[in-house]
């Protein structure tokens, strides 16, 4: 067997893989239950994606497509921490103040006239 076969075998195998895990993050996006599992989902899903991308350029032999999968990872970056952001900003409409994970109170949440910077 040739490492050009091996190869397209790899790609094969990781296609058939990566269909598997975008089917089974698609049911998490859409059964949730809640937005932070959805956020998470759609994060996964843009890492799936690029690995859909990395793998098909393999397959092809068109290495352009790389640059695609680069720019997709920092486009999904970016949109995660919106995303994250949006969640923040969102816990602060309730009646409990948003708290950051070591305890602390959110900047975001303190009284400006109580002469906090």
């Amino acid at each position: 067997m040739s490492a050009e076969a091996i190869l397209l075998l790899a790609a094969n195998v990781t296609l058939g893989v990566l269909s598997l895990a975008l089917i089974m993050t698609v049911i998490r996006l859409v059964l949730g239950p809640t937005l932070p599992d959805r956020i998470v989902a759609l994060d996964l899903l843009v890492g799936i994606v690029m690995g859909f991308i990395a793998a098909f350029s393999i397959r092809t032999g068109v290495r352009s497509y790389l640059d695609i999968a680069i720019a997709l990872g920092l486009v999904g970056f970016l949109a995660t921490v919106a995303f994250a952001r949006y969640v923040l900003w969102r816990g602060q409409a309730g009646d409990a103040p948003a708290t950051l994970p070591d305890g602390d109170e959110s900047p975001l949440t303190q009284d400006k006239d109580a002469g906090s910077p």
